[in-house]
C-alpha cells in the first residue's frame, strides 16, 4: 500500500424528507445569500425547489436561482453563474441536481474567487485554491460529486470536455433523501449505476500490490450495485434498495476505496470524449467504453482481472488457464450493462467510427497517457475499435 492523506470533510445528511434542513445546513456552514443551482424542471414539478426555498425561508436566508444546467455541464452556464455571485453578493451556492449540477456548481465556486478565466482550472493552466462553499440536494445516484472534490465542464467552443480537482471544491454539506431518486426513468437510473461501477473499476485496476482492504472495499460496492440496480428498475419505489445505491454512489467517489493505491481513469477520459461529441449520458458512454478498455488491456495482469471475476462477477478460477476467467469476468460485465438496459457498442450508442481519429486528436494525448496501463494514441484509438464492434 502506497502513503496517502484521506480527507473527506462533507457532511452527509441522509433519509426522509431531510431537503427540508437545506437552511439549517446553509446557515451552519456560514451562508448568509444563496445561489440556487439546479438544471431542468423536474425540481420544479416535484415541489423540491419550493421545498428547498421554504428551509431558506425559515432561516431568513435571501437567494438567487440560477437554473438551466445541461448534462455535460457548459462552460457558459458557468459564466452566467460567476456573473451572477459577483453581481448578488452571493457566499454561498446550493446546488440541487445530480453531478452535472453540482460540477457545475463547483466550478461557479472556485470561478468567482479567481480573477482569471475559471476554465484556466479544467485547461490545467492553474490548479484551484479556494471556492465558495458549496452544498448539495442530490437526486440523482452516480457521478459522486457530492462528496467528491472533482468537477468536469464541457467548453462549448470546441466542445472540449475537460475536468479539475481540488479539496476546496468538496462540499461542505450534502443531503441525500433516497426518496428524491423514485422518479428516475429506467435509463437515467441505468446510466448513474453504470457511473458508480466505472468509478470503482477506475479504482481497482492497480499497479500496487498488497491492497487487500480497498480491494475488499472496492467489490463490496460493486457486488451491492449488481445486486440493487435491477431492483430498482423493476421497482423505482424501493426505498432501500435505492438507498443503498445512494451511498454506494458516494462511497464510490470519495476516494475512500481508492487510497493507498495507483489508480486508472483512462476510460473516463476515452468516454469523455464520446460525451463530448455525441452529448450522450456519461454512464451511456462508460457502459460502451469500459468493457472495450478490459478486453485491450487485461492481458497487463491478467490474474486481477481474473480477481475481479471470481470475487465480484462469481466465476469459478480456472487455475491451468486464468486468462479465460478473466475473459469470462468482462463478459458478465458486458452482459450485466445489457440486461440493465445500457448500450455496450457504438451504433447502440449512436457513434459513428469515422469520428474516432476526431475524438483521439481532441483527447489531447502527448506521447502516452498513465494510469493502470499507459496509453499511446493509436490505443485509445484501438480500444475505441474494440467498443465499436462490441458485441454479446
Amino acid at each position: 500500500m502506497d502513503n496517502f492523506n484521506f480527507f473527506s470533510p462533507t457532511e452527509f445528511v441522509f433519509g426522509k424528507d431531510r431537503e427540508n434542513d437545506a437552511g439549517v445546513y446553509v446557515k451552519k456552514y456560514g451562508g448568509s445569500k444563496v445561489l440556487i443551482h439546479y438544471g431542468g424542471g423536474s425540481i420544479v414539478r416535484s415541489g423540491l425547489l419550493d421545498r428547498i426555498k421554504a428551509s431558506l425561508g425559515k432561516e431568513n436566508i435571501p437567494y438567487i436561482e440560477l437554473g438551466g444546467v445541461k448534462p455535460n455541464p457548459r462552460d457558459s452556464k458557468v459564466y452566467e453563474g460567476i456573473e451572477t455571485v459577483r453581481r448578488e453578493g452571493i457566499d454561498f451556492i446550493l446546488a440541487a441536481g445530480g453531478g452535472s449540477t453540482i460540477d457545475s456548481a463547483k466550478a461557479i465556486a472556485a470561478g468567482s474567487l479567481y480573477d482569471g478565466d475559471f476554465w484556466d482550472f479544467y485547461s490545467y493552466k492553474t490548479h484551484i485554491e479556494k471556492a465558495l462553499p458549496v452544498g448539495t440536494v442530490l437526486t440523482i445516484a452516480a457521478a459522486g460529486s457530492e462528496g467528491s472534490g472533482d468537477s468536469v465542464i464541457t467548453k462549448e467552443d470546441g466542445m472540449l470536455k475537460r475536468g479539475a480537482g481540488s479539496d476546496a471544491l468538496r462540499p461542505k454539506f450534502s443531503i441525500m433523501n433516497p426518496e428524491l431518486l423514485y422518479t428516475l426513468p429506467p435509463y437515467q437510473t441505468a446510466c448513474g449505476a453504470t457511473d458508480i461501477m466505472a468509478h470503482v473499476f477506475e479504482r481497482y485496476f492497480t499497479n500496487t500490490k498488497e491492497v487487500e482492504i480497498t480491494d475488499r472495499l472496492c467489490e463490496a460496492v460493486l457486488m451491492t450495485m449488481i445486486k440493487e440496480t435491477p431492483r430498482v428498475i423493476a421497482d423505482p419505489y424501493n426505498y432501500e434498495a435505492r438507498a443503498n445505491i445512494m451511498w454506494a454512489g458516494t462511497v464510490a467517489h470519495t476516494n475512500l476505496v481508492g487510497v493507498g493505491r495507483e489508480q486508472d481513469w483512462n476510460s473516463h477520459g476515452i468516454e469523455h470524449e464520446l460525451s463530448a461529441k455525441y452529448d450522450c449520458a456519461h454512464g451511456a458512454g462508460l457502459a460502451v467504453i469500459m468493457p472495450a478498455w478490459m478486453e485491450y488491456v487485461y492481458k497487463h495482469d491478467v490474474m486481477r482481472f481474473a480477481q475481479a471475476a471470481v470475487r465480484v462477477w462469481g466465476v469459478k478460477m480456472d487455475f491451468f488457464n486464468p486468462e479465460l476467467t478473466a475473459l469470462e469476468g468482462i463478459k458478465r460485465f458486458r452482459m450485466f450493462l445489457r440486461s440493465i438496459g445500457m448500450p455496450i457498442n457504438f451504433k447502440e450508442l449512436g457513434a459513428d467510427v469515422k469520428d474516432i481519429p476526431e475524438m483521439v486528436e481532441k483527447m489531447g494525448i502527448g506521447s502516452e497517457t498513465g494510469g493502470f496501463v499507459h496509453l499511446k494514441p493509436q490505443d485509445v484509438a484501438n480500444i475505441y475499435q474494440i467498443a465499436s464492434d462490441a458485441e454479446i
